[in-house]
């Protein structure tokens, strides 16, 4: 397997994923700016936290001009795949714009808390991709967020807390997942395999 960039965009989270990724035999790197990502195959952007701070740490730190020239495999987690999207109601900050969508905050609903937290179906798949290879429809993940990116056409598994949400997405050789996939089992562990041997159409 491959070197994995993983970038450091002020979360605490990086630890549990490089670990995961060990464990599919990968060998991660964290990079704590633009220039750490030259030379990598493939980048991995988790994050946790606000949308505004972390953003300012990807402008910071060239990340943000950097990671929509890419023509890497990249996968956003968590509030990593939030920032992917144009824009976000979350401090009303812009975002990486390498997707289209504004990520808005969840209303949750009768006995639905926000942040939503703990395991989640995955709905039947909306598109088919070799990201979801071996990963049932029905499957559970686990999830911790506020905000969510809506159901657009680049929505390839969707869930829904109160409201339907975008669960994964991709376009091109990007590609996000809300939930964590180092927290969620076989399914995450699979769907981070599958990102490891990912090549692009």
């Amino acid at each position: 397997m491959s070197e994995v960039a993983v970038i450091d965009a002020g979360g605490a989270n990086f630890g549990s994923v490089c670990y995961a990724l060990e464990r599919l035999g990968a060998r991660p790197r964290i990079v704590r700016d633009a220039d750490g990502l030259r030379g990598m195959p493939r980048v991995l952007l988790p994050g946790v936290g606000a949308a505004a701070p972390a953003m300012a740490l990807l402008r910071e730190r060239g990340f943000a001009e950097v990671l929509p020239r890419a023509e890497v495999p990249l996968l956003g987690i968590c509030l990593g795949m939030q920032l992917l999207f144009d824009g976000s109601e979350e401090g009303d900050v812009a975002c990486l714009g390498l997707l289209p969508g504004r990520v808005r905050k969840l209303q949750g609903g009768p006995g639905l808390r926000v942040p939503h937290m703990g395991w989640n179906a995955l709905e039947p798949f909306v598109l088919a991709s070799p990201l979801l290879a071996g990963i049932e429809q029905g499957a559970t993940a686990y999830f911790v967020h506020g905000y969510a990116a809506p159901v657009t056409a680049d929505c390839i598994a969707a869930c829904t807390h109160g409201e339907r949400f975008a669960a994964m997405v991709a376009r091109g050789a990007v590609a996000g997942a809300q939930f964590h996939p180092e927290r969620s089992a076989a399914s995450g562990a699979r769907l981070l395999d599958n990102f490891l041997r990912w090549t692009p159409a």
